[in-house]
């Protein structure tokens, strides 16, 4: 059989299995797609299965795709069956029967604005206050109780929040079902209450879908177990692909219960363990296995692999994150300069606000990155809103910031109001700041507006006075808490809200290190540092690039060179596991999945003191390190004896003290930071004071740098330099002072 080429002994076990439950316990990297097309082809081809029996359910449309024509190429083309994710599934069962719970087979299906405008306007009918009572709030707590398969009806009113989210729950229903739409949890949540109010329309389906495959099984819900179950019925022929050791979504709704509990939800299963990897060398393998082998809440199995034993697991402990990013960036550096590829290498790191360091020292030394799963920092929404801010406090007259901001966070000066402020000031010739302050207290605007405006610019105008009384980081935070930003986040009371004002503490870190370290102070020259790193990291878009993402987007990929950063107590695993064994266990699979996306070479990094959410802490190793046995790791700090500088793990230094002076070591640095430049080819003009890209230049006080734009001529020529020490600086170049280097 050719469909049995190339498959190990339990590979073939898991595809040739007849009727009745299948469990496929496939461990990370052990092909279990491979196994779950062949076992469809196997149905199609060897057993006569008819393909609309077939149900193939899995998260992402991509996989459900690459998984369709994987199946096509085994069984050539014809009648296929249905691949689909979870929610494209419903929506086919829900366009045909969905009337029958009070929906037009039209219906709509509203995304998270959709939903989120039309909370909204509930909490208003109701009479609730947004600010109390955000619709985020609302819209995280029904999301949570749709993914556990709870109706208005089923939920407890003991409380008074919880008799608050029945009453918004109920009310929300209600709007959607008048606008004859549905959210995308209700099209798992209705297809349940179908099923369970009309029992001969669940026997169609299960007449329908006889045999039915689920990928990625750790990962289901409480309402999707409930749904497969269903649609199991009676005949069992169930095949569930998962692995326990990989569940790390509990905070979306995903429940380990369902695949650790399947052999008693489905008594006779036949159980199949695929242990062989085909990714990592051993010493990665083992070592990640004896992370995650600490967790009581698993099935037992352990992964082996043919593959070479490879290079040891590269760990490194830094004085702070700035140079834990530094030393990313350098290996990153070593790693192309031996003619490796960017595109192989991936950085992990636990939560969204650690990326801004590193992308500093990735810009800084000339590095493409891209990231996955997240906006570059200095893009995201929140760092966005302050940035404009601090730019109407820096330049008034910039409309466009002051747009963004006039109503962020909401203070009811709307759209009509912002338009007649425009006219007044195209009229007057004037600016729209300006304008502002005219018509609150002109007779040009209704006497609620006026008082809106007069607020908000009294607001700015204070804020523009203590700008020059107090530190950046000093005036940003005053700015986030006395807007209403920063409580507008916390009485949201979810994830994404605690994301949000993590990375808003990340900026003031930003700050706090600009005010240190800069050898220009002022508002202004940061403002102009951040534009030009967006600048030029635009300018790196479609090139070959390293990759950037949290360990929670990194499940299923695979890198030849991966790094893992931040490995801390309190930051990973994460503070909010500390005292919950539940969450520690999964911070634990965690960093299990994280370390088995590499292939080849993996580094796993942390530092002795960082700054997190604001303020300096000095954290212990993650308790990870303590799994790892210690012939697998390269601890080069250890062999330079206790009090050896950080910078011992670039090889030159290894013999440095750590108080060795960081002035003189940043210049010897200098002289190796900067990448080449070989996609730049321009030939220098022969004028001996000229400047070009790419060009090495010394500056009196900033040092060693490389040239990376060069704008205008003559007198008015400026360029754009990268100091190693403080960044990207303009500078006019006929007062610069630049020596050739």
């Amino acid at each position: 059989m050719n469909l049995l080429h190339h498959l190990n002994p339990p590979q073939k076990e898991a595809v040739l299995h007849g009727e009745g439950p299948l469990l496929i316990l496939a461990g990370a990297g052990s092909g279990k797609t491979r196994v779950i097309v062949h076992r469809i082809a196997h149905l199609i081809k060897e057993l006569g299965i008819p393909p609309w029996q077939i149900l193939a359910v899995t998260f992402t449309n991509k996989a459900a795709g690459e998984m369709r024509e994987r199946v096509e190429k085994l069984v050539g083309p014809g009648e296929a069956p249905l691949i689909a994710t979870f929610h494209s599934a419903c929506v086919r069962i829900l366009r045909r029967e969905i009337q029958r719970l009070g929906y037009d087979p039209n219906f709509a299906i509203y995304d998270d604005k959709d939903s989120e405008k039309l909370l909204k306007e509930v909490v208003a009918e109701l009479h609730l206050d947004e600010k109390r009572f955000p619709a985020k709030m609302f819209s995280s707590a029904i999301d949570e109780c749709k993914n556990a398969g709870l109706l208005p009806g089923d939920l407890p009113t003991s409380d008074y929040m919880q008799e608050k989210i029945a009453q918004v729950y109920t009310a929300y229903q209600a709007r959607l079902q008048k606008c004859n739409a549905v959210d995308f949890g209700d099209l798992i949540l209705l297809t349940v209450r179908l099923f369970d109010e009309h029992p001969e329309v669940l026997r169609h389906y299960q007449d329908r879908f006889r045999w039915i495959l689920v990928d990625e099984y750790q990962d289901t819900n409480p309402v999707q177990y409930r749904l497969v179950k269903l649609l199991a019925g009676s005949l069992r022929n169930l095949c569930v692909v998962g692995d326990d050791d990989q569940s790390i979504y509990r905070w979306r709704g995903a429940d380990i219960r369902n695949i650790l509990d399947f052999e008693q939800d489905f008594p006779g299963v036949k159980v199949v363990k695929l242990e062989q990897n085909y990714r990592s060398t051993r010493t990665i393998l083992t070592a990640a296995g004896s992370v995650v082998a600490r967790n009581r809440g698993r099935k037992p199995k352990t992964l082996w692999t043919d593959n070479p034993l490879g290079e040891k697991i590269v760990y490194r402990r830094l004085t702070d994150e700035r140079d834990e990013a530094r030393f990313v960036s350098r290996e990153i550096e070593r790693h192309v300069r031996k003619g490796g590829d960017l595109r192989d290498v991936a950085v992990f790191y636990r939560t969204n606000a650690q990326s801004r360091v590193l992308e500093d020292a990735l810009v800084a030394d000339g590095i493409p990155y891209r990231m996955v799963g997240a906006v570059r920092f200095y893009e995201r929404l929140e760092i966005k809103d302050i940035l404009a801010y601090l730019k109407v406090l820096d330049n008034p007259a910039d409309e466009i910031s002051l747009k963004r901001i006039i109503n962020t966070p909401a203070r009811g000066i709307g759209h009509a109001t912002v338009d007649k402020v425009g006219e007044l000031a195209a009229a007057r010739g004037i600016t729209l700041y300006e304008a502002l302050r005219e018509a609150s207290s002109g007779g040009l605007l209704g006497a609620g507006p006026r008082g809106k405006l007069a607020a908000f610019g009294a607001l700015m105008e204070n804020f523009r006075i203590l700008a020059g009384a107090v530190s950046l980081a000093e005036l940003a935070s005053r700015l986030i808490q006395e807007t209403g930003y920063a409580d507008r986040l916390k009485g949201e009371r979810t994830p994404e809200a605690d994301d949000r004002l993590a990375n808003l503490q990340e900026l003031l870190s930003a700050l706090e290190e600009f005010d240190r370290s800069s050898g220009e102070k002022g508002l202004s020259a940061f403002l102009e540092q951040v534009a030009l790193v967006s600048d030029l990291e635009r300018s790196d878009a479609g090139v070959e690039a390293a990759t950037f993402m949290t360990l929670h987007s990194a499940k299923g990929l695979e890198f030849p060179l991966v790094f893992i950063v931040g490995m801390e107590e309190r930051l990973f695993p994460h503070v909010r596991a500390l005292d919950d064994p539940h969450q520690m266990e999964e911070e634990r699979r965690l960093c299990y999945v994280g370390m088995t996306r590499a292939k080849e070479r993996l580094f796993l990094t942390n530092a002795r003191r960082r700054r997190i959410f604001g303020q300096e802490q000095f954290n212990s190793p993650s308790r990870f390190f303590d799994d790892i046995p210690r012939e697998f790791l390269d601890l080069e700090e250890e062999r330079q004896g206790a009090g050896s500088s950080q910078w011992g793990t670039f090889g030159r230094f290894s013999q440095g003290s750590h108080d060795t002076d960081r002035h003189n070591l940043a210049a010897i640095f200098e002289t190796e930071i900067e990448p080449d430049f070989p996609e730049v080819e321009v030939v220098p003009d022969e004028a001996e004071d000229a400047v070009y890209l790419g060009m090495k230049v010394r500056h009196g006080k900033f040092g060693v740098g490389t040239i990376r734009k060069v704008e205008g001529e003559g007198d008015n020529q400026k360029v754009i330099v990268w100091f190693n020490t403080v960044g990207p600086k303009k500078l006019l170049v006929r007062f610069a002072g630049l020596e050739r280097v």
